[in-house]
């Protein structure tokens, strides 16, 4: 591991030479590329310096416990546990750092959230589930745009999908890819039954140009009049978007804007995010498995999380989690669950790395 830290130490300091270079400067590409990796490395660098610190003062406490004036050997004595209690913090912390990095956690997403099991509440529950979303990603200082929408008989939503802007959004949203499962008492229930819907929610890390390259030739874009609320001009004109790629299947659809070129954006940004998150998905087969676990079909069995309203309970499946803070999660406060997502993550990735 240390070897490792050395390394990255050399290319740190090569890249502080490197972003000091006139020649570099003028290069804008190359000095972008240097400045963003350096950025990068600085929290490690720092934890690694904090370390080789840590050991060097213990070496010399170490040295002191030699001296001759049995007060100053006693006092390093006393010290010795502290440094070296202090130096296995830093080395759990640096282990965590060294965990590779997912190149997607710092994208925007696109959040899609769908009605399974459960008729017009499981439409109820999505509408929920975008406003707590929505509520978090506002916390976060991100922006929320909504891409599309398709309504539910009692004004939830059939299909709901946003495009959420902000650091480290991907990396924040992740691990809410799944089923998520309510048990309440419906409006519409007179007799004070409780029921079972399932949601389904996507994180998909939106997709760059470098990231999926799309020949326009496989592409069929169809124009047809909008659906639902949106107004007169929404729902007169033919605005709305379905573009398919051909070679996938994959199809994303936008009715949200009145301008047919704003949903014709709106629709490529879906197509591309979905086709990224295809290929990763076929890239990495222990991904695979984790997202047909986590997104299911949208049937109660498949679920990652419970929200109980009767006992005011959200329990994620995943970690064996309960917090019974139901109405404040609703709200927005959803740190907690994601919180110990990544921490239980990023510790079983560390145990993988070890291994």
């Amino acid at each position: 591991m240390y070897e490792k830290l050395e390394g990255v130490l050399d290319r740190f300091e090569q890249l502080e030479q490197l972003l000091s270079d006139p020649d570099v400067i003028k290069d804008r590409d190359n000095y972008q590329k240097y400045m963003k990796e350096h950025g990068e490395l600085i929290p490690l660098v720092d934890k690694y310096r904090e370390y080789k610190d840590i050991n060097a003062e213990i070496a010399e406490h170490r040295e002191l416990t030699k001296d001759k004036d049995p007060e100053i050997r006693d006092l390093a004595y006393e010290e010795l546990p502290v440094l070296e209690e202090e130096k296995e913090r830093i080395s759990k912390e640096l282990k965590m750092l060294l965990i590779p990095k997912d190149p997607n956690d710092s994208k925007d997403i696109i959040l899609e959230i769908r009605a399974g099991t459960g008729g017009d509440e499981a439409g109820l529950f999505a509408a929920d589930l975008f406003k707590m979303y929505t509520r978090y990603a506002e916390s976060k200082n991100m922006k929320i745009e909504l891409m599309d929408a398709s309504f539910s008989g009692a004004g939830g939503f059939k299909e709901v999908i946003a495009h959420v802007k902000g650091k480290d959004a991907y990396r924040i949203f992740k691990y809410e890819s799944g089923t998520h499962r309510v048990q309440r008492v419906p409006t519409t229930e007179t007799q004070g039954r409780i029921h079972t819907s399932a949601v389904t929610v996507a994180i998909l890390p939106e997709a760059e140009d470098v990231d999926v390259h799309i020949d326009p030739s496989d592409l069929r874009i169809d124009y047809f009049r909008a659906t639902g609320p949106g107004g007169q001009s929404v729902n007169t004109t033919d605005s709305a978007v379905r573009i398919t790629h051909l070679p996938t299947g994959v199809v994303a659809t936008c009715q949200d804007q009145k301008s047919q070129h704003k949903n014709k954006d709106k629709a490529m940004k879906v197509l591309k995010a979905r086709i990224l998150d295809a290929m990763i998905t076929e890239q990495n087969q222990k991904r695979s498995q984790d997202r047909k676990e986590q997104v299911g079909t949208g049937d109660r069995s498949g679920r990652i999380r419970t929200y109980n309203y009767p006992q005011g309970r959200v329990t994620d499946h995943r970690i064996n989690l309960t917090l019974y803070k139901l109405d404040q999660i609703m709200e927005g406060d959803v740190d907690p669950l994601t919180d110990a997502l990544l921490a239980h993550y990023n510790a079983k990735a560390l145990q993988d790395e070890q291994q």
